[in-house]
């Protein structure tokens, strides 16, 4: 991707980016009302780990997906809120002293530094919980077959089978010798179970078939991969100021990644390559799937 490329990804995307992140604070802040009771703390802590800060890839990815096949956009960002509650439960766990052990999350103190663990813990069990509330609401469909596929399919993502077992792969590439193969299964569950979702929940609120959903998938394998590969090359030439989290850490924890397995300039290429492929796999569709497109294209652009 050209320099010229790169620029005309982030600013192609920066209004849809500007307007998922409104809309998402927007409905949290509904959502997580203060309470006059001895849970405040509690919704404070909430409210510190979803409002205010993320790129919102995830709920961005979501309605892209729904925009595809024309769902109500008020529905959709129902789903992007429940995928978003997923995200944030597993930073809050993932920063926590027992795992990666951070002080900084998206510019701002983890939640365990700006409360407690205890607190941090519950803040992160009652986001997962509110994922799959909201999911269940007749509100964000009709169809109890569309919302039950929704808590099912997020439910697969999320847990031992997606993003958990794959934080447990992680934690294991501490002391254990990963090569290529199992890093790259690691962050298809870590990181890419999630985001595969995102697409698949496109297709499941627009109940299209499998031959839409093939296409889908394979957007979000490349993409989730080549996601990844940039979030490693941020590791290693980023900067704090700009990620909002503390850089350098899969190196000093002698973890396997994409960087140190391939070097920076075959990780930067595989990652392009990557893209190349996922947005070749939205060829059958039109300017509907621009927004996946230039999604495609900021994923290994970005600075943060």
């Amino acid at each position: 991707m050209s320099d010229q490329d790169r620029v005309h990804a982030s600013l192609s995307l920066k209004p849809a980016l500007d307007a998922i992140g409104t809309a998402i604070d927007q409905r949290f802040d509904r959502l997580l009302p203060l309470p006059d009771d001895g849970r405040r703390r509690l919704f404070e802590a909430m409210r510190h780990a979803v409002i205010g800060g993320g790129k919102r890839m995830r709920p961005l990815l979501v309605v892209a997906a729904c925009d595809l096949f024309h769902v109500d956009r008020e529905r959709a960002l129902r789903v992007a809120i429940a995928i978003e509650a997923v995200h944030c439960y597993s930073l809050i766990h993932d920063d926590l002293p027992c795992m990666d052990d951070d002080d900084l999350r998206r510019g701002k103190p983890t939640v365990h530094k700006a409360f407690d663990e205890a607190t941090a813990v519950l803040a992160g069990d009652s986001l997962h919980a509110l994922a799959f509330e909201v999911l269940a609401d007749e509100a964000t469909h009709e169809d109890p077959f569309v919302r039950s596929e929704l808590v099912l399919e997020l439910a697969r993502a999320s847990g031992p089978s997606g993003m958990a077992g794959g934080q447990m792969m992680d934690l294991a590439a501490e002391s254990q010798v990963f090569d290529l193969a199992a890093t790259t299964r690691l962050q298809q569950l870590k990181t890419g179970a999630l985001i595969s979702f995102c697409l698949d929940a496109g297709a499941i609120m627009g109940r299209v078939g499998d031959a839409q959903r093939t296409k889908l998938r394979g957007y979000a394998h490349d993409l989730g991969l080549a996601f990844q590969i940039a979030d490693d090359l941020l590791d290693v030439e980023g900067s704090s100021a700009k990620t909002g989290k503390a850089v350098q850490k899969d190196a000093a924890a002698g973890k396997a990644t994409f960087v140190s397995l391939l070097g920076v300039e075959r990780a930067r290429t595989q990652a392009e390559m990557l893209i190349d492929q996922a947005i070749g796999h939205l060829h059958s569709f039109g300017a509907e799937a621009d927004l996946l497109r230039a999604i495609a294209r900021f994923a290994i652009e970005r600075d943060r």
